[in-house]
């Protein structure tokens, strides 16, 4: 299957992570820890994620390479993700940046 991948630098990955899942499991039957998950968009399309000390890896699984196109979407808005920090009116914004792997994987 054709995969998407994007990593995000933040010190807060386990987090935003789970925030994510949070956020779509009202659609989509989630499964979460907080160092991993999992959101199946379709039969044919899913979102994994992990996280570490440093980062957030996220990789889209598509049946069809033009399926992809759920990473903008689905996995970020346009610009970033922005989360809240403990700060008032202060946002952490996660840019990231997907490369595709033609190949299956």
């Amino acid at each position: 299957m054709p995969v998407s991948t994007s990593t995000v630098a933040t010190e807060h990955a386990s987090k935003y992570l789970q925030q994510l899942c949070k956020h779509w499991s009202h659609k989509f039957t989630v499964e979460f820890t907080a160092k991993s998950g999992r959101v199946p968009f379709s039969d044919t399309a899913e979102v994994t994620f992990s996280a570490d000390h440093a980062a957030l890896y996220m990789r889209l699984s598509a049946a069809d390479p033009a399926q992809r196109a759920i990473r903008e979407c689905r996995c970020r808005p346009p610009e970033a993700i922005c989360f809240p920090r403990r700060t008032p009116h202060h946002l952490e914004c996660l840019n990231s940046t997907w490369k595709s792997h033609d190949k299956e994987q």
